[in-house]
């Protein structure tokens, strides 16, 4: 248990260092390309600093065409510095989203990594199993702190491994359906066994949760892996 507890603290400090690095990284990368675009962009007041230039080298065109063309340049220069401008302002929110959208996407993948990482560790280990309450009555199990609705029929699957594994017994599938329908193991057949076996695990929803949680001997038959003293019968 104390192993187990230690290899998820070390996975999760592991992920966090994939985290807090990959997000420096971004940041350093985006904000890199961001300033080399936005140095690398023309001055928003070269435009207007070559049409003054043009009114300096030109004093001497005075006719009314010559100044409206001028005039035209001025005004084309000024709608220019405005496109840039703009386009300072696309290419800064642009960076930003960027660096959000990729940020968020590394902190996706650490989280699988993570997750696979303790599926892996669960089914290496198993499932600790601190209580498992078999209700009856009310046809629902509690596993840790997870409540199970369940058909009557895989409560008593459940109930009757149970038993044996309070017992230290490990049940083939004919002895499970000779307990439940009350005949002898010889009158019944190991399929109607394990086919209550697969319909309680179905019901317990999880393929892995329920894998581990009954366990198939080889050879032998089911028994449940918890340990006896956590199994609790109303």
């Amino acid at each position: 248990m104390q192993d187990s507890t230690s290899s998820a603290s070390e996975a999760r400090v592991a992920g966090a260092r994939v985290v807090v690095l990959g997000i420096v990284a971004i940041v350093l990368i985006l904000g890199g390309a961001g300033a080399f675009l936005l140095l690398n962009l023309p001055d928003a007041n070269a435009f207007n600093a070559r049409v003054e230039q043009l009114f300096v080298d030109n004093a001497d065109l005075t006719s009314a065409a010559e100044i409206k063309l001028l005039e035209v340049l001025a005004g084309s220069g000024t709608a220019f510095s405005d496109v840039l401008a703009g386009y300072r302002l696309v290419i800064f929110v642009l960076m930003l989203f960027a660096t959000g959208l990729l940020i968020a996407c590394l902190a996706f993948v650490a989280t699988i990594i993570l997750l696979n990482r303790r599926v892996g560790m669960i089914e290496r280990q198993g499932i600790q199993v601190s209580s498992l309450t078999i209700d009856r009555e009310g046809n629902f199990v509690i596993i840790n702190d997870m409540e199970f609705k369940l058909t009557s029929a895989a409560v008593e699957t459940i109930s009757v491994l149970a038993e044996a594994r309070m017992d230290g017994e490990v049940l083939s599938g004919a002895e499970i359906e000779a307990v439940i329908s009350g005949r002898p193991p010889a009158d019944c057949e190991e399929a109607s066994g394990a086919t209550r076996i697969k319909r309680l695990r179905d019901a317990l929803g999880n393929q892995i949760v329920a894998e581990l949680l009954i366990k198939t001997v080889a050879r032998q038959g089911y028994v449940l892996d918890v340990d006896r003293n956590a199994i609790r019968v109303a």
